[in-house]
């Protein structure tokens, strides 16, 4: 899809890039697989694939479309083996195409293993080139792929020793599941951009993107995988080896702000709570004359819940989504394209009208959609429109893992707030600031934080090396 119809399919929000899964040590580790990815399929829809090994032969199936769409005629029963890593994908870096999607299996004379990566490498155009250089031959345009050339480089010896060396020369998000024929081997980025924990489900190993996935499965939350990490998961256990130094956390706010699922625990917190005390702060810094509080569904409805809570104003439920409406329609026309709000959602007249109105949202991105639902809602009878966004204003594009515009195309990148209140046709508009946003965390203005913030202030924590390549520049280190 072009960036278009990207906007039509999904609507305008940032997209998470995927979600990864693996388990060790089960016999139904496919079948536990799939279900570990349905919990997770938020997080990406235009592709799903699982690999699973028996111990002396690798199993796989992968295919476009949702897990519904992939695993339909008994393929799973196909899948053997004790052990399992699954995939779930949003393109973000490579189109998508079957050959993009993961897990990616790679044959060399030393083993054979397959990789399923959830981020994005910001050097991962600067590495291709000197892996192609070097004889590499790739099959996809994905990012994935160049980390399984680099493992494969390093030669012979153990598999886990081998990732250690190779993911040292990679740079910016990932979280990474990789498997051989009898071990499972997880990967987080050293700064924590992209989400990882482990779990148990009782004598096997599971490790995911999300802690959801565990309860699908009935597996225990061990802990978050640190940032720097790689566990080493065989029949002996689970190893843990630091590839990388210790540096200053940098985990993706934009997860407790809307990717993740309310119930799961992203290094720490419980997403829910997180976005419940962001309406808070929102009704307590940045109140909206109202009769009644409604949230977008579905990302935005804790913060109206915590809204509300603080305000006193009731909390209603005015805007109902369609959830059979799939993520891959396409609206080929701009009138249909109008239309595709009113398909997704629909406002409760009985609800709105006669009303103010305060709309809890999590983020603008373009204003298209903000401006369709604000002419929705004053269809249905609202008298005002209030809107409140749950993060600041979102000037910069994500380079680590998250779909989003580019920065001429991000409305509060060019527009000021009063400016993006007109476009949107809202009676007033007004964004978290990023004091406000970690103080939902515990931490006071000012203060250092564990956060990755930089598509709210335009200060990234790595060089962006594959940036400043495509625009004909010296690599650059832009952030700190």
């Amino acid at each position: 899809m072009d960036s278009v119809e990207k906007q039509a399919a999904y609507g305008d929000k940032p997209r998470e890039e995927c979600g990864v899964f693996g388990i060790f040590g089960h016999p139904r580790a496919a079948a536990l697989t799939y279900y570990g990815l349905v919990a997770l399929q938020h997080r990406g829809q235009e592709a799903a694939g699982i690999t699973s090994t028996d111990g002396s032969r690798m199993y796989s199936h992968k295919g476009l479309g949702l897990l519904t769409d992939v695993f339909r005629a008994g393929e799973l029963e196909g899948l053997h083996g004790h052990a399992a890593i699954g995939h779930v994908r949003y393109s973000t870096a490579g189109s998508n195409t079957i050959q993009n999607a993961q897990p990616i299996a790679l044959a060399t004379h030393a083993r054979n293993f397959a990789i399923a990566h959830n981020g994005n490498l910001v050097n991962a155009r600067f590495l291709r080139i000197q892996l192609e250089e070097q004889g590499s031959l790739f099959q996809t345009t994905s990012d994935t792929e160049v980390i399984a050339h680099l493992i494969a480089k390093e030669g012979v010896g153990d598999l886990a020793d081998l990732v250690a060396r190779a993911v040292q020369k990679i740079e910016g998000g990932f979280a990474l599941v990789i498997l051989s024929d009898d071990e499972l081997i997880a990967v987080r980025d050293p700064f924590g951009l992209r989400p990882m924990v482990l779990g148990r489900l009782g004598d096997a190993h599971v490790v995911a993107s999300e802690s959801c996935a565990f309860e699908t499965v009935g597996a225990t939350l061990v802990r978050d995988v640190e940032p720097g990490e790689l566990l080493h998961i065989t029949r002996h256990g689970v190893r843990s080896v630091r590839f990388a130094p210790r540096r200053a956390r940098r985990m993706c706010t934009f997860e407790h702000v809307y990717f993740a699922r309310p119930d799961s625990d992203v290094d720490g917190w419980n997403v829910h709570s997180v976005r419940k005390q962001l309406g808070r702060i929102l009704a307590e810094r940045h109140p909206a004359p109202g009769d009644i509080v409604i949230g977008v569904p579905d990302s935005s409805v804790s913060a109206a819940a915590g809204y509300a809570e603080q305000s006193g104003l009731p909390l209603e439920t005015g805007l109902i989504k369609n959830k059979y409406i799939a993520r891959t329609f396409i609206q080929p026309s701009q009138e249909l394209r109008d239309l595709g709000v009113r398909l997704k959602l629909n406002a409760v007249r009985s609800v709105v009208e006669g009303k103010r109105v305060v709309l809890i949202d999590d983020s603008i991105v373009r204003g298209t959609t903000s401006r369709r639902i604000v002419r929705l809602l004053r269809g249905a009878g609202a008298l005002e429109v209030h809107v409140r966004i749950s993060s600041p204003p979102y000037v910069s594009p994500c380079h680590y893992g998250i779909d989003t515009a580019k920065e001429d195309e991000l409305i509060a990148a060019r527009h000021s707030i009063d400016e993006i209140r007109r476009a949107i046709e809202a009676d007033s508009l007004e964004f978290l600031t990023v004091d406000e946003l970690m103080q939902a965390f515990g931490f006071p203005p000012g203060s250092p934080v564990p956060f990755c913030n930089a598509c709210f202030t335009r200060r990234y924590p790595t060089s962006l090396i594959d940036q400043t390549l495509n625009e004909g520049m010296e690599p650059i280190r832009i952030g700190g």
